[in-house]
């Protein structure tokens, strides 16, 4: 019935009839061979261009004639623009040479030239006749005819040179042609072989791809599963808004039209795509009714807006319309994600001129909320305009008359505009809401200048400097004193509050670091009249002061600010400055490749002696890594594993250098004053240098981007960035002595404790070594409940800062060296982390390779699938669930830097003896209990429940 022999012949003739115009033919197929590809990534490897793949890219340049033509880059700035052009324009006389070289026959010359810096025709009036006769050999007499026919002007060299390009220019667009001509005709004849190979197979598809289930009497009466006849049923009408459990069906049948029992031999597979975006879902094959056993049920969750792609296969084979596109839209507007982009605390405006705002309306799960509108024009989203509205308040009190607002919808950037148009200057409080929730950064300051006042601003920017006279109210933490007269002088990099005695010796009060740290608080109150504010920066006492300029003071603040940290608050606008900050300080620095040889059995001591003479400019070059004695060669791989080895030689705790403050193996790690004798300050300043080396590499992106593999103290963290130390870090950096000592004395009665501003060093035995005054004569001032902040500060002003003084700026000295400390200091220590250590990458595979399951053995068939719809679900999770999962289970959102494996104890999940109720965890044991759920629903909304308010405390024991 069916002529295999036939489709064999067919088969052979259409893969013959290919192969043989290929073979004839391959320059005509090929449109970029792959010898050319080699050269076109040497070229921008060579010029540091990978940045820029993406351009050449969508400008479809796959030849390097194509690069040696590059005229406008606008897009880019005017150097880097410049920079291209430059490098382009040597490949267009490297290409000249070559196609001189060619017609003379000397082309197998090229490479050998090319090493003697020969690149141009100019290049060969300067190669010198001994050395040309010892790199071309015989070959030299044609060489010497060939030179002797150039032209011998200028002018008459730059018109052979055009001649020479306007002949290759032609030669590529006649190969153009020709490939398309055989193109066409190949195509034409490979179409007419498969037509007649398709119309054959097209009715016995379906039993080809099943004929090991099927006999030929099941082939006649139609008797096996035919993917053509299967029905599917969505349960949601399209587009539908995600973050919502969904279910579809899929009916199958038989050739004949019959319901075919499925199940899980049948090979059944489904995927769910969004874009490289792979959703989990849970399928199961046939139901417990009768009428349900050819029926497929698949559940999952969209937690990502756009357009899914669903492909249900049987045997890799489509089933009826397969693949499905289905579209989500954004959720509902979730105002703690709703923001205003480039915000700051403090917003400068000009009076009776318009102040815009932009929001960014967001759903829970961070999806951009897109206004659409029906015909009628009517606002069908739910981003809804009329829910927005805001408060302004001024002296404590809600104004209406002052202002005009307005709320409008910008189509071009599917943000939210929101303006502002004050009628009278002054110090105003502004609250913006969506349904009377406050957005996420909804609340901040307004500070509208008359014309007088933003010309003075100006005027003080321009300048970069201004000081005021002020009244100093009073010092947080000390008595309240009549006000004086002092001045603040405020500078791009500092705040400085100063008094002048006897009027002209000047005594400094307060200096405050002109950084995203340091803070303005407008306050409502006055005094005696007078607008006053408040000047801190979570490390020194308060400042709180008056003055009639309050208002210009706080706008010179907030202008200097924004200028250091590139116009935004939020920590993707700084990183982006950042980048973009490095990148121009070190533009002189080419990141040319240098080789460096280290030895992997003495990784760290190898390491500094290769690199301890390193000038910047080396430190700026792209390393290639070579480990003595082994034959691998750099393309990127063991440049990051040198980059992972040596942070975890420098930034371990059992390797000396740095220390944890406790025995917990997941504890942050400090500069270890007690250090092995062999380790010198030096190698802290090394280990300054690779910590700005890994911030440089990943300012220039791409595949040069290395995090650091460590986990530093907050306070190290702090005075990196030229933070002050507090008694607070202890609480992060050393969780025992805080429990045991420092919260214990600040909740605590110490009046009748023998404390005395003084710290005990004792050695491994437990006996004592020296007693270190903390402040002058301390071991004679007795700490009183008055004082005990100030001796808790003095405490980590010794334990955390000044006993690893040395340490620390052997550390600074290398870093700075890479990396400027104004450029650091727009971070706070969070921020600081991020940047060094990147955010949490959470991989499922290892934790699925990484954890441990207690139950029975086997475990149940309940908990079974218990397990496997946890997997489900933590497939589909985004990075803050994932955090959430782990914040709940472990007690911390962040994992070792060897990820699951090295979480201590491993992570387990265990059966709870409950049904229905919500996931608890046990966090010293890093334990999570699933109870028992009916449904996949239950079980993915009791676990998000659990995850996201547990974090908070609920469910924990």
């Amino acid at each position: 019935m069916i002529n295999l022999h036939s489709l064999i012949s067919y088969g052979t003739i259409f893969v013959f009839t290919f192969f043989v115009l290929y073979y004839f033919s391959p320059k005509y197929f090929q449109t970029n061979s792959y010898d050319e590809q080699l050269d076109i990534d040497h070229w921008i490897r060579e010029n540091n261009l990978e940045m820029y793949k993406f351009i050449f890219e969508s400008r479809d340049f796959n030849k390097l004639i194509h690069f040696a033509t590059i005229e406008n880059l606008s897009e880019l700035e005017i150097s880097e623009e410049d920079r291209i052009k430059s490098a382009s324009n040597s490949l267009k006389e490297k290409l000249i040479f070559g196609l001189w070289l060619k017609s003379l026959g000397l082309f197998q010359h090229f490479s050998r030239l090319s090493k003697e810096e020969v690149n141009s025709l100019e290049d060969v009036y300067l190669l010198d006749d001994s050395k040309s006769h010892g790199l071309l050999g015989k070959d030299f007499a044609i060489w010497i005819r060939g030179r002797q026919m150039l032209p011998t002007t200028k002018e008459g060299l730059e018109t052979f040179k055009k001649d020479l390009w306007t002949n290759l220019l032609d030669s590529e667009q006649y190969m153009n042609t020709m490939r398309t001509v055989w193109f066409n005709a190949c195509l034409l004849i490979i179409s007419t072989s498969s037509m007649i190979i398709i119309a054959f197979v097209y009715n016995y598809r379906f039993w080809f791809a099943m004929r090991s289930d099927a006999s030929i009497l099941h082939v006649l009466t139609g008797r096996y599963l035919d993917p053509n006849m299967c029905i599917t049923n969505f349960s949601w009408i399209d587009p539908h808004p995600v973050g919502k459990t969904l279910t579809f069906t899929v009916r199958f049948f038989q050739r004949n039209g019959l319901p075919y029992p499925v199940c899980d031999k049948d090979n059944v597979q489904v995927e769910i795509n969004n874009g490289l975006r792979k959703i989990s879902c849970a399928v199961s094959l046939g139901g417990t009714a009768p009428d349900d056993a050819n029926v497929g049920t698949v559940k999952f969750t969209v937690r990502y807006a756009g357009d899914y792609q669903i492909v249900v296969l049987i045997k890799n084979i489509h089933i009826r319309n397969s693949p499905f596109t289905k579209r989500f839209l954004p959720g509902p507007v979730d105002p703690s994600k709703t923001k205003f982009e480039r915000q700051s605390s403090i917003v400068i405006s000009r009076l009776e001129e318009p102040c815009i705002l932009m929001i960014q309306p967001r759903d829970s799960f961070q999806n951009l909320c897109i206004m659409t509108t029906s015909s009628s024009n009517e606002i069908i989203n739910s981003a809804n305009l009329d829910l927005y509205h805001s408060s302004i308040l001024k002296d404590g009190k809600e104004r209406f008359d002052i202002c005009f607002q307005s709320f409008s919808w910008d189509k071009l950037s599917s943000k939210i505009s929101f303006d502002m148009v004050f009628l009278e200057e002054g110090c105003y409080r502004v609250h913006v809401f969506y349904k009377n929730i406050l957005l996420q950064n909804g609340e901040f300051t307004c500070i509208v200048l008359n014309q007088l006042e933003y010309e003075l601003t100006m005027r003080s920017i321009k300048n970069r400097s201004v000081s005021y006279e002020v009244k100093l109210i009073r010092i947080e933490g000390e008595p309240a004193f009549k006000p004086k007269k002092v001045f603040i002088f405020i500078s791009p990099k500092q705040l400085t509050v100063k008094e002048y005695v006897l009027k002209f010796l000047a005594k400094r009060i307060a200096t405050f670091r002109l950084c995203p740290s340091t803070k303005l608080h407008m306050l409502d109150e006055t005094a005696n009249g007078v607008p006053s504010f408040c000047v801190e920066d979570g490390s020194q006492p308060s400042i709180y002061l008056s003055t009639h300029n309050r208002n210009i003071i706080a706008a010179t603040f907030v202008k200097f600010l924004l200028n250091n940290i590139g116009g935004s608050e939020t920590f993707t606008e700084k990183q982006y400055f950042f980048y973009y900050e490095v990148r121009r300080f070190h533009q002189k620095h080419k990141h040319e490749p240098i080789i460096i040889k280290v030895n992997r059995q003495q990784l760290l001591k190898s390491s500094f002696k290769a690199m301890k003479n390193f000038t910047i400019k080396e430190w700026c070059s792209h390393f290639e890594i070579t480990f003595i004695g082994e034959l691998g060669v750099d393309f990127g791989g063991l440049r990051k594993e040198w980059f992972q080895l040596t942070c975890e030689a420098l930034f371990n705790s059992n390797n000396g250098l740095f220390k944890a403050f406790s025995d917990n193996p997941q504890a942050l790690v400090h500069p270890n004053k007690n250090r092995p004798s062999h380790l010198k300050l030096k190698y802290y300043e090394f280990a300054g240098k690779l910590l700005g080396k890994c911030l440089y590499e990943s300012a220039l992106g791409g595949s040069y981007s290395q995090f650091v593999t460590a986990k530093f103290t907050r306070s190290f963290l702090a005075q990196l960035i030229g933070l002050c130390i507090n008694h607070s870090y202890f609480q992060s950096d050393d969780p025992d002595l805080y429990l045991s000592k420092i919260k214990y004395i600040l909740q605590q009665d110490v009046s009748g404790m023998e404390l005395y501003f003084t710290d005990e060093e004792y050695d491994q035995n437990g006996q004592l070594l020296k007693v270190i005054d903390l402040i002058t004569n301390g071991s004679k001032i007795k700490v009183t409940n008055n004082t005990k902040n100030q001796y808790l500060d003095a405490l980590a002003q010794y334990r955390l800062a000044v006993s690893v003084k040395d340490e620390i700026e052997a550390f600074l000295k290398g870093l700075y060296d890479i990396i400027p400390d104004n450029l650091l200091c727009i971070f706070d220590e969070n921020e600081l982390e991020l940047l060094l250590c990147g955010t949490g990458e959470y991989s499922v595979l290892d934790f699925q390779a990484h954890h441990i399951v207690n139950s029975s053995h086997p475990p149940s068939p309940d908990f079974a699938r218990i397990i496997k719809w946890f997997w489900i679900a933590v497939s589909n999770f985004t990075t803050e669930e994932m955090a959430r999962l782990l914040q709940f289970t472990t007690g911390s959102s962040q994992l070792p830097p060897g990820g699951f494996k090295d979480l201590n104890p491993q992570f387990q999940i265990i059966p709870a003896p409950s049904y229905g109720n919500l996931p608890t965890a046990h966090t010293c044991f890093n334990q999570l209990c699933l109870p028992d759920y009916e449904t996949y629903e239950q079980f993915e909304k009791s676990l998000i429940i659990a995850i996201t308010e547990g974090t908070e405390g609920f469910g924990l024991i």
